[in-house]
């Protein structure tokens, strides 16, 4: 699309890869940038993240009373008093069998209602936000239906779980495969889109106005959604070929090159 004349009326922005880089940081460009967003357009956070961790970066770039999205779109949250204003779930047991077929050696979580997570294993270090963490048997770990199923393997490789994620015959749910050997699965139609226009509507705000910025596989959705769906510089081809156009990566401030243009 042209931009000549176009104005934001909110933004939606990921979080990893997007705001946050691979140790952990966000920029003082970034934090900047995003508060001068943030006083003249609502920003909302949208991200595979839970709620609990997505609620220190709130923090860090000082957001006011809002939305989050969280769970790849399974759950809308208002900010920062965390109801829930939407929420979708799926049954995940056969999933959960057709992984022990296809990557017996994989390791699955599911999130608790509490932000914590349930575990076949412990997963690597940070991989999921410090939340708290139970190890549970394959049988104790959905005993109900659940927001999303994550499946991680540290030894297997991105290309390796792009080819499992066809191998599992998802029928039902959404997948979305991560930048390591980490594979979401949620429930069916639901992703970042889902739950933004949740929160568009609660905002009463349009699509045609939201800007989106993103740089992983489950961005997608919400880049074709967003009236300028824009991907950061490190993003797969499939992101960049889905958004309206690419900015500089998370090393190289982004996020603030995108922003610094409206605010």
């Amino acid at each position: 699309m042209t931009t000549d004349g176009w104005r934001p009326q909110a933004v939606a922005l990921d979080i990893d890869g997007t705001l946050v880089d691979h140790d952990e940081r966000i920029s003082e460009a970034v934090v900047d940038a995003v508060a001068r967003a943030a006083a003249q357009v609502p920003v909302i956070l949208a991200t595979g993240r839970s709620w609990m961790s997505t609620v220190p970066v709130a923090e860090v770039l000082g957001l006011q009373r809002g939305f989050v999205v969280v769970s790849n779109g399974a759950r809308t949250v208002s900010y920062p008093d965390g109801e829930v204003v939407d929420e979708r779930t799926f049954d995940p047991a056969t999933v959960i069998a057709s992984v022990r077929e296809h990557a017996p050696n994989a390791r699955m979580a599911v999130e608790e209602h509490d932000g914590g997570y349930r575990v076949t294993e412990p997963f690597p270090d940070g991989d999921l936000g410090g939340d708290a963490i139970r190890v549970v048997s394959d049988a104790e770990l959905a005993p109900e239906p659940v927001t999303r199923l994550i499946i991680r393997d540290p030894d297997a490789s991105e290309a390796d779980f792009v080819e499992l994620a066809e191998r599992l015959g998802l029928h039902g749910v959404s997948y979305f495969v991560g930048w390591t050997a980490w594979l979401d699965i949620a429930p069916e139609g639901v992703d970042k889109s889902t739950g933004l226009k949740v929160a568009l509507t609660q905002l009463g705000v349009d699509p045609a106005g939201l800007l989106a910025v993103g740089d992983g596989r489950n961005d997608i959705e919400m880049l074709t959604y967003a009236g300028l769906g824009v991907a950061m510089g490190a993003a797969p081809d499939e992101v960049k070929a889905a958004a309206d156009e690419v900015t500089k990566s998370v090393q190289d401030d982004g996020v603030a090159a995108i922003l610094n243009r409206w605010f």
